[in-house]
């Protein structure tokens, strides 16, 4: 689990998969836009989406106030 803050402006990538990391993804404060198969979605506080092996993307903050998320990834121990 991790909690990642994207200033203004900022990009989270460059592109990247969740092939054996899946997980999920929460919304604190802000909105981060998720880029996938050249889809833009907003997400705001309180809502999120899910990372599974199918998942490639890249996110960026286009808003003007910080934005918080809480990402939890799934290992596998085996």
């Amino acid at each position: 689990m991790r909690r990642i803050t994207m200033a203004p402006g900022s990009v989270f990538g460059p592109l990247h998969d969740h092939q054996g990391r899946p997980g999920v993804v929460n919304i604190l404060q802000g909105t981060i836009t998720d880029h996938r198969d050249g889809v833009a979605t907003h997400y705001g506080p309180g809502v999120g989406w899910p990372e599974d092996s199918t998942t490639t993307h890249w996110l960026e903050n286009q808003g003007t106030v910080p934005a918080v998320e809480i990402s939890v990834d799934i290992i596998s121990r085996t």
